[in-house]
């Protein structure tokens, strides 16, 4: 959009001061470790004014003040406000082909002995991702003889309470077969505009609130972590140190999967490149 299209600042409901946007983008990053650059502007203008509306501040200035105080309730709507969320199932579907041709079967005889399988899908969103997991596993894997596990978080506590409920639009399975949608959705009898996942593949799923530049409470190991278009937010310097946590957390070979516009080049030298954004731990 240029500039000529563009809603005049002084138009608006809320006049954004460039100090406002100055406090809010070092609020986000310190809250969340996330870059708002200039170009994000309109974005952030947007999704705080309703905020500014609802809570029924006069201004940014207010509602500034509001998400600068400690302990101030308001901070988990102001974080939730700001995280992008854009998902869908099997988005970027050669991570999902990969995973069952090649990285799961190098699981199984790795982890014949423990039969233990950990994923991890770090900035799951609404669940689409997760439940992308959950079908790939309990297709490729027994799971009556395999202690599977995947591991769902994200920073906004909404869209968690989405993933949770595993009910969402029609219309967002119409890329699927007929055959998945039969497994593992079922219809809503009262409302033929929604379907909600079939109990199995929640069984193995357990959704998390987690900041990820805060301290992680699970130990690991995992074989798996997909955390894909969640650095593209952060600087160099957070994303080696999560890069390195990742690691770090890994089992000795295990797969890490990023995002189609994210790279490790010149980020992490733990990993091996194995084609398509899907690294593998070396050290």
């Amino acid at each position: 959009m240029n500039n000529s299209s563009r809603r005049p600042t002084e138009e608006r409901e809320f006049p954004m001061t460039d100090k406002n946007f100055e406090v809010i983008s070092e609020l986000a990053h310190s809250y969340t470790g996330i870059v708002l650059g200039a170009h994000k502007r309109d974005m952030v203008y947007g999704r705080l004014a309703r905020r500014t509306r609802a809570l029924g501040l006069p201004n940014f200035d207010k509602y500034c003040e509001l998400i600068s105080a400690p302990s101030s309730p308001e901070i988990s709507f102001f974080i939730n406000a700001i995280t992008t969320n854009l998902t869908s199932f099997f988005r970027e579907s050669h991570h999902f082909d990969f995973l069952k041709a090649t990285a799961l079967p190098d699981i199984k005889k790795k982890n014949a002995h423990s039969r233990r399988l950990r994923i991890w899908s770090a900035g799951c969103s609404t669940g689409e991702e997760p439940y992308s997991l959950s079908i790939t596993v309990n297709e490729t894997m027994d799971m009556a003889l395999w202690d599977c596990k995947i591991l769902a978080t994200d920073l906004d506590s909404n869209v968690l309470n989405h993933g949770q409920q595993g009910v969402y639009d029609i219309a967002r399975i119409d890329t699927l077969t007929e055959q998945s949608k039969k497994k593992w959705f079922y219809k809503d009898s009262h409302n033929p505009e929604v379907v909600k996942v079939k109990p199995a593949l929640q069984q193995c799923l357990r959704f998390k609130r987690l900041n990820l530049l805060e301290p992680w409470p699970m130990k690991g190991p995992f074989d798996v972590i997909f955390c894909r278009n969640v650095v593209i937010y952060f600087n160099k310097d957070t994303q080696r140190e999560l890069f390195d946590r990742y690691a770090d957390i890994l089992a000795d070979g295990g797969y890490l999967f990023i995002g189609h516009s994210e790279s490790l080049h010149k980020v992490s030298d733990r990993f091996e490149s194995l084609g398509k954004t899907v690294y593998r731990k070396i050290k």
